[in-house]
């Protein structure tokens, strides 16, 4: 359910949403330092940057039990399990605290997963289904047990999800019948032979479904849950921040995650060495690398599909529409989820249109998706907020959680395919418990190394890898001609004959910053995103600000200035 969706791009006629008025004007460098984009998720809107905990630079060696890298919910999560059974930890971060993609999300803590039970058990068997429901039944009441524990005020509550068809009864009756029959149906029995009680509902709408479309007919998932998640984030990060045995720093940049020693047959003991940009090191016993995708080249990188994801924030007068999870059964499918805006209004959060990293157009995305919400709900409001994030898609539907291939005491947490926070929830406590030897029966669901999932995937990972390899095409291609050709605030790449491709950005008062074109993971040329003012390559996904600093891996460094311009630029950002 999370492929590639290809949506015709539309011609925004809405006017302006409120929280983007600075008018296309470039934020302050600092901005991508908080966040992996220009535009600002609906979060921000209660629990504001300045809240963030906030944490010095490495510039020492230091040591601990485990080294976690990263600060979304994925290391957070590790953290706080591994801080709760007595380990120290030490967590770096390139950037500020919690400023990566779970900070971009849309609040979803769903158990019933995106891509459809009908489907994971056609690759994962019967047992890997009820393995995912129940990892992910786990994670979501998880969420509230710790808001409630550490007293957590982050609009954590449980409720129904349904997935409806895409297709209209009324206009589309012979495929809206096919819909339900082929995959809404199937999807309650295998749901609920899972694991997540489930039953199909003939003729079911939500509470204030009142446009044209009709879309009746609804599977109804029970006790899925949401929440606000950097509320969540702040509040365990704070937690952790108390405690004696847990250490953070931010702007500090992992480069290499060594294991050095011996250890054969019980005998002997490998010890990780986490070296950072700056030149310190961690020492540590185990190192996990929750940076949304490793740093590495190939191995897990090479078996997903890297996607943009979109959404708005809507004013909705509150007590208008049911307080629920929603889906639809398309490839490019909406979804939509309630979250506080004042004391009259909800934020009605609508998102989908997802399309492959630096494949395609970014703009009029989110006029899509408000015509789409305005034609179903008649009495939405104002757009307030609308941002992109990324996802991180494994072709066999399961991320990849455990030890890191060929390694003994390096793991990783990667893939989220959509379900990224309770992945990131689950995969602290998994992880926890192979560090310290305990069994636990989800760790070869989302073992990296698992092979037969990936077998029977094996088309789908050779036509991916075709179609990335397409992406070098770009080697021949110039998306300006002249410098001349860029407005103020936008860039685009220059591809002189017999020379380097290289990334131009015009700044608001016209001056020109030059990087080089090439993506440090494995030389894709990237590609300008004019919506959120980022470099995206479209191999493997990695992003980069307007500065050229590295914001999503795989890349492990950003692109390299080539003018003193470019230079200045990007110390400038750093600074900040």
């Amino acid at each position: 359910m999370q492929a590639l969706r290809r949506l015709t791009v539309l011609t925004s006629t809405i006017r302006p949403i409120k929280q983007r008025s600075r008018a296309m004007a470039t934020v302050a460098p600092s901005h991508f330092m908080a966040t992996s984009g220009e535009t600002e998720p609906v979060w921000v809107h209660t629990e504001p940057y300045s809240n963030r905990p906030k944490f010095s630079q490495l510039k020492q060696n230091t040591s601990a039990d485990v080294c976690v890298i990263g600060s979304g919910i994925a290391g957070i999560q590790s953290a706080f399990e591994l801080i709760k059974r007595g380990h120290t930890v030490v967590m770096l971060e390139a950037r500020d605290a919690i400023s990566g993609e779970s900070d971009r999300t849309s609040g979803h803590l769903a158990s019933a997963l995106d891509d459809r039970y009908i489907e994971i058990a056609k690759l994962h068997g019967e047992e890997g289904a009820k393995l995912a429901a129940d990892s992910h039944k786990w994670a979501s009441k998880h969420v509230g047990e710790v808001s409630k524990e550490l007293g957590i005020e982050c609009e954590y509550r449980q409720l129904p999800g349904y997935l409806v068809s895409m297709y209209d009864r009324q206009t589309q009756g012979k495929d809206h019948d096919k819909d339900v029959k082929d995959t809404i149906k199937p999807e309650a029995k295998e749901a609920t032979n899972s694991g997540v009680p489930s039953d199909f509902r003939e003729g079911y709408a939500i509470k204030g479904w009142d446009g044209k479309p009709d879309q009746r007919d609804a599977t109804v998932f029970a006790d899925q849950a949401t929440f606000h998640p950097t509320k969540y984030l702040v509040g365990v990060l704070k937690w952790l921040k108390e405690q004696p045995n847990f250490t953070c720093y931010t702007q500090t940049r992992v480069m290499d995650v060594k294991e050095k020693g011996i250890e054969l047959l019980g005998i002997g003991k490998k010890t990780v060495v986490v070296s950072t940009q700056g030149g310190s090191e961690v020492e540590c016993s185990d190192a996990i690398q929750a940076t949304c995708v490793p740093l590495q080249k190939l191995s897990v990188v090479a078996e997903m599909e890297y996607n943009r994801t979109y959404c708005i924030a809507i004013k909705v007068p509150k007590g208008y529409v049911e307080d629920c999870l929603l889906y639809d059964t398309a490839e490019d499918y909406k979804y939509i989820r309630l979250t506080h805006c004042d004391e009259q209004n909800d934020y009605m959060i609508v998102g989908g249109c997802d399309h492959k990293v630096g494949q395609e157009e970014t703009t009029g995305r989110f006029a899509e998706l408000e015509k789409w919400t305005r034609e179903r709900f008649t009495k939405a409001g104002s757009v307030d907020y609308a941002w992109s994030g990324q996802v991180f898609d494994p072709v066999d539907y399961m991320a990849f959680i455990g030890l890191n291939s060929g390694m003994k005491h390096t793991y990783i947490v990667t893939g989220d395919s959509g379900n990224g926070l309770t992945h990131g929830v689950l995969a602290g406590r998994l992880i926890a418990d192979e560090i310290e030897g305990l069994p636990n029966d989800w760790g070869k669901l989302y073992a990296p190394s698992r092979k037969a999932s990936l077998l029977k995937s094996a088309g789908s990972i050779l036509a991916h890898d075709v179609q990335i390899q397409t992406q070098y095409k770009r080697f021949l291609q110039s998306d300006i001609k002249d410098i001349e050709d860029l407005q103020p605030g936008t860039g685009g790449v220059l591809n002189p004959t017999l020379k380097a491709p290289l990334a131009v950005y015009k700044d608001d008062e016209g001056g020109v910053h030059k990087f080089s074109a090439l993506c440090p993971h494995l030389k894709g040329v990237v590609c300008w995103n004019g919506l959120e003012k980022s470099w995206d390559c479209p191999v493997h996904g990695s992003r980069f600000s307007k500065d050229g600093i590295c914001i999503t891996g795989p890349a492990k460094a950003g692109l390299s200035p080539v003018d003193e311009d470019g230079r200045a630029m990007q110390a400038e950002a750093i600074k900040a």
